[in-house]
């Protein structure tokens, strides 16, 4: 039975080695490395100047802002936009405007009101036509358009949003003679 055994033994061992030889010598492998995903963003960038497209060197990620001066009652100055959206989808943009109140000690921003208007520059000359202008998106003081903001509509991939910022004022106080303030304004866009 000893005998039986060790022959019973040996013959199973010798065939596990067989199966793992064979195995091995028909088995192979290869493999993808270092496979790479990245998931597509928006990229708004501003023209530099409005009447020039959008190549690379007229395009920013910040630009200079206005300056006003000699505010008063009824006041009122537009300033041009143009955002470019670089990403291939379209992107929802909204604005904010973004301030330290140290730097409005006068509380210019609750006199100041904003209204984005919808500019298509038809001819992309860079000049507002009255023809060009479309719907007004609202009016808010500076304030609103910090706490609240302003929703500027879609934008396709690789199109560009016009706007003209009309700044104006009703009333402005004899208190308010001689005082200044700096604001920036934030555009941001969110991919659908």
């Amino acid at each position: 039975m000893k005998k039986y055994s060790l022959t019973y033994f040996s013959v199973i061992t010798l065939i596990a080695l067989t199966t793992g030889v064979t195995l091995s010598a028909f088995t192979d492998q290869t493999s993808i490395l270092g496979a790479s995903f990245s998931v597509g963003g928006s990229e708004i960038k501003l023209l530099k100047d409005v009447a020039v497209g959008t190549d690379s060197e007229n395009l920013a990620d910040q630009i200079p802002g206005p300056i006003f001066t000699k505010i008063s009652s009824n006041w009122t100055k537009d300033y041009t936009v143009k955002i470019y959206n670089g990403s291939d989808g379209n992107v929802m943009l909204t604005s904010n405007a973004n301030y330290l109140t140290a730097n409005d000690t006068a509380e210019l921003r609750s006199i100041i009101n904003v209204e984005p208007i919808e500019w298509n520059d038809a001819n992309s000359n860079g000049v507002v036509d009255e023809a060009e202008l479309g719907n007004s998106l609202g009016k808010k003081t500076i304030i609103k358009w910090k706490t609240e903001g302003f929703d500027l509509g879609v934008v396709s991939g690789g199109g560009v949003k016009g706007l003209v910022l009309r700044f104006s004022t009703d009333s402005v106080s004899s208190t308010k003679q001689g005082q200044s303030a700096t604001y920036d304004f934030d555009f941001n866009s969110i991919t659908l």
